[in-house]
């Protein structure tokens, strides 16, 4: 009986070493897990608002259009420099991150306006004339969704075209319109009309973002947990961003009629409120009570400075019609 009693006491005490090799090897994977998405998005992460950012010197085409230079150039720092992460695929770190990619996506969508704006209204003589080619594929490509990586089968099972690829042909569209613009191939119409139905154009597109942080606080303000309030506020600071240094670019290519028509305050002035939303950089995104004495309601006060912005350039507009 002795004997029995010892071989069953070995199996289980060889299961046991076992079994506990096991939950060494499972807890070791998922620490390494959690070490792999955490360091990577600690590595990662940047919200890229240098309003000193200048870019870099193949983007940059003397003698042509300071913004699409500034255009050419945010889109080559978002994708080739900071590394585009919206479309970033599950096994990879930046897929657990939501800041980042809101904001890039933010700035490609002020992008993409400003190229509709070259195409159809700058970069061409009147609204009888044909459109630039150059200027119309870069403005279709900015449209391409920020999600797209190389292979998505819900799509189709062959690789696709992902965001960056299409972006980076973006970038070079815009580089080939200035050089053509250089060489005296390509129009940049400087009248007042043309920069007045842009500025029209963006303060309609600020005016739908404020619109949709109003919706959004009239819903959930006041809520202790809101995760969408920081993709609101990262994509909306993304986008003005970009605007400010669109607008910054505009201000040097429209030198003169700025000049000629005394709007050098008035501008300087619709850059600082720009400049206020961008400055906004909270630690956590907090959608409190629009009245709360505790937590602020960080999307109210951008929305604040974005009404502002927005109220500015319809100011200027109007001076340009007269």
């Amino acid at each position: 009986m002795s004997e029995i009693g010892t071989g069953d006491a070995k199996p289980s005490r060889f299961n046991g070493v076992v079994t506990g090799n096991w939950r060494k090897i499972l807890l070791g994977i998922f620490l390494l897990l959690i070490g792999y998405y955490l360091i990577g998005m600690i590595w990662i992460h940047t919200i890229d608002d240098d309003l000193a950012f200048q870019p870099a010197e193949e983007n940059i085409i003397k003698g042509g259009s300071v913004a699409v230079s500034m255009a050419a150039g945010l889109i080559d720092r978002e994708i080739n420099e900071n590394r585009w992460t919206a479309n970033d695929p599950f096994f990879m770190p930046a897929a657990l991150m939501d800041n980042m990619p809101n904001y890039q996506q933010g700035i490609i969508s002020a992008l993409a306006r400003f190229g509709f704006e070259l195409t159809d209204q700058i970069g061409r003589t009147r609204g009888s004339s044909q459109t630039d080619k150059d200027l119309q594929d870069a403005a279709g490509l900015l449209q391409y969704s920020g999600s797209v990586w190389s292979w998505d089968p819900t799509v189709s099972l062959l690789p696709t075209a992902s965001s960056e690829k299409q972006y980076e042909k973006a970038r070079r569209a815009l580089i080939a319109y200035n050089k053509r613009l250089v060489d005296g191939q390509a129009v940049f119409e400087k009248r007042a009309d043309n920069l007045q139905a842009t500025l029209d154009r963006i303060a309609l597109d600020i005016g739908s973002s404020t619109a949709v942080i109003d919706n959004h606080i009239a819903e959930t303000s006041g809520a202790y947990i809101d995760f969408q309030a920081d993709d609101l506020f990262y994509g909306f600071k993304g986008q003005a961003y970009a605007y400010y240094m669109i607008l910054n670019g505009l201000s040097q290519d429209y030198e003169a009629l700025i000049s000629e028509r005394e709007l050098v305050k008035a501008w300087g002035n619709m850059l600082t409120s720009f400049r206020a939303i961008v400055e906004l950089d909270p630690y956590v995104i907090s959608n409190g009570k629009t009245d709360g004495q505790l937590f602020p309601n960080h999307l109210a006060v951008q929305g604040f400075y974005m009404l502002r912005a927005r109220t500015q350039l319809r100011e200027i507009s109007n001076i340009l019609l007269k």
